[in-house]
């Protein structure tokens, strides 16, 4: 079962899909569906875009998307790694009743309402790694055990939210695939110089009215989702890359004055660029 942009094949008789994702890349339109996707990445990096937001992913992470979600995972292909992810698609409606127990837990119900925004779990990463890899194995029937089991770990775990979206809107296919095209156009060219122009012909539109559109739907302007790109990547650089130097790294993440880097990369980090490859590679040792 393949996730298209926008839709996931219905399989009716099926309350889960569990996918597996495996090759150079995964899919990396942007896309959404009804269902609840519960990943674990088990190889590879790259840009995440969730909602309104772009973060980084590494192996060993698992997220969460609520149903009609935006998202996208832009692999690192210039890094080598193979991209594997193990997925699980659930709807709640699915299961009825059994569904009763949890929704009379708190933390259920700040789960529910935090994966409207998708969640990065930050703990009991070994218990759900451990949870997805006992599912490739088994008959239907156990599945469905695992997943209670599995989602009752997630919800006792710690979280963070991956974006401010909240309630989702269905994107029409043309939507999607207008947006899909923009946002791929910052997350690969993230390190050239990108025209208002450029953006709003890729939509189809003019600047005034592609301006009105991306706001509308990221909450943010198509400028200011270009500099969350360009920081992310600079700050993995500055851990990854340690023998390059902050002028290189600016200019690599598309930035053309290295004052405006320091001063961009300090209001989102709150520290300058040496001092965060500094703290962090004090942390690692």
């Amino acid at each position: 079962m393949k996730v298209v942009a926008f839709k996931i094949p219905k399989a009716e008789e099926k309350s889960l899909i569990f996918q597996i994702d495996e090759g150079k890349e995964f899919y990396a339109s942007l896309h959404q569906h009804k269902e609840i996707q519960i990943s674990i990445i088990l190889n590879g990096e790259g840009d995440l875009l969730a909602g309104d937001t772009v973060t980084r992913y590494a192996a060993g992470d698992i997220v969460v998307f609520g149903a009609d979600l935006p998202h996208l995972f832009k692999s690192d292909t210039s890094a080598g790694l193979k991209s594997h992810m193990l997925t699980i698609f659930y709807r709640p409606e699915s299961f009825g009743h059994l569904f009763n127990d949890f929704r009379n837990l708190s933390a259920f119900q700040k789960y529910e309402t935090d994966i409207k925004s998708g969640i990065k779990i930050l703990t009991d990463e070994k218990e759900i790694k451990k949870k997805f890899l006992s599912v490739k194995n088994s008959s239907n029937l156990a599945i469905t055990a695992i997943f209670f089991d599995l989602l009752q770990i997630i919800i006792d775990s710690k979280w963070q939210t991956l974006s401010s979206f909240g309630e989702q809107k269905t994107y029409s296919e043309d939507e999607g695939s207008r947006m899909s095209r923009v946002m791929n156009l910052a997350i690969s060219n993230f390190n050239r110089n990108i025209s208002l122009k450029e953006a709003a012909n890729l939509a189809n539109m003019t600047e005034n009215a592609f301006c009105r559109y991306f706001k509308q739907r990221t909450r943010k302007t198509f400028f200011e989702f270009l500099l969350e790109i360009r920081l992310n990547n600079a700050g993995r650089l500055l851990l990854k890359s340690t023998d390059m130097g902050i002028g290189e790294i600016s200019e690599l993440c598309g930035f053309r004055n290295i004052s405006n880097f320091n001063r961009k990369f300090k209001a989102k980090w709150q520290c300058t660029p040496s001092a965060y490859r500094k703290n962090h590679l004090q942390l690692m040792k």
